[in-house]
């Protein structure tokens, strides 16, 4: 069991940091989720998107200031605790590697790298609030560490903003659906010297922006399958990724709040 929660944290290590991270601010709070959640705007932009229809408006290049305040921040949605990315999150250059290059914007994806060279980036971390989380101050030890390792199951998205200049988010949103389509049938990689087996990517409904995308995601660990999720949204000249994954198991949705919340907060 320790060696199959090792490989879904390697999967995208700057997500199973903000698990622990945001999980414990749950325990500390005893929180829950709130009512009111948000959902995605009927009608938002499907991966056919704004560039079918036409060439689109020139769109700005937004810097890393813009970036960092287009980012979700704490409160910005009701379903997720959110944290900033710090440098520590980083991956480093080389760390990730694939056996398929034309899969590898996917594993990127999976890393928190952006694809291609964006002009500036900016990462956040956030852990689906359980339903219901009461914890008992008078409670156990054992009841105690029993609620915060559900926490910790709980679905954690990194969410990354890259704003490009040119074409270039254009150029990265469609990496992102060749890559898919190539490594349909997965594909094996490795990040930071783990070895990790991808069996496949299946198209998953995901709307919002000018262009929309996203797959579930599939990888072995220990013999067992997991299920992880990734989701695109162009918007401009920015693109949004999120990479979900639950070191408790299986992911069985898109964070669709919380991907709605980050497109409405970009404009």
């Amino acid at each position: 069991m320790r060696r199959t929660v090792s490989r879904r944290a390697a999967v995208v290590r700057t997500v199973a940091a903000a698990a622990s991270v945001a999980s414990l601010t749950l325990l500390l709070g005893a929180c829950g989720a709130d009512k009111g959640a948000e959902s995605p705007a009927k009608g938002a932009g499907a991966s056919a998107g704004a560039s079918a229809k036409g060439e689109e408006p020139a769109a700005k290049t937004l810097t890393a200031a813009e970036l960092e305040k287009a980012a979700l921040a704490q409160g910005d949605v009701t379903t997720h605790q959110v944290v900033n990315g710090t440098k520590a999150d980083e991956v480093p250059p080389g760390a990730v590697k694939t056996d398929k290059p034309e899969c590898k914007p996917l594993l990127d994806a999976a890393s928190a790298v952006p694809v291609g060279k964006p002009a500036a980036k900016v990462l956040r971390k956030a852990v689906q609030k359980p339903e219901k989380m009461k914890v008992d101050p008078t409670a156990s030890a054992e009841d105690k560490a029993k609620a915060g390792l559900d926490a910790l199951s709980q679905p954690v998205t990194a969410d990354v903003l890259a704003s490009y200049d040119g074409k270039g988010a254009q150029e990265g949103y469609a990496a992102y659906a060749k890559a898919a389509e190539a490594c349909a049938g997965g594909f094996g990689g490795e990040q930071a010297g783990e070895k990790l087996a991808f069996t496949k990517v299946v198209p998953d409904a995901v709307t919002g922006g000018d262009e929309a995308q996203g797959w579930t995601i599939a990888m072995k660990a220990d013999g067992t399958e997991v299920l992880t999720k990734l989701a695109v949204v162009r918007k401009g000249n920015t693109l949004a990724t999120f990479y979900t994954i639950s070191l408790g198991g299986t992911v069985k949705e898109q964070p669709a709040s919380l991907i709605a919340a980050q497109v409405k907060k970009l404009g």
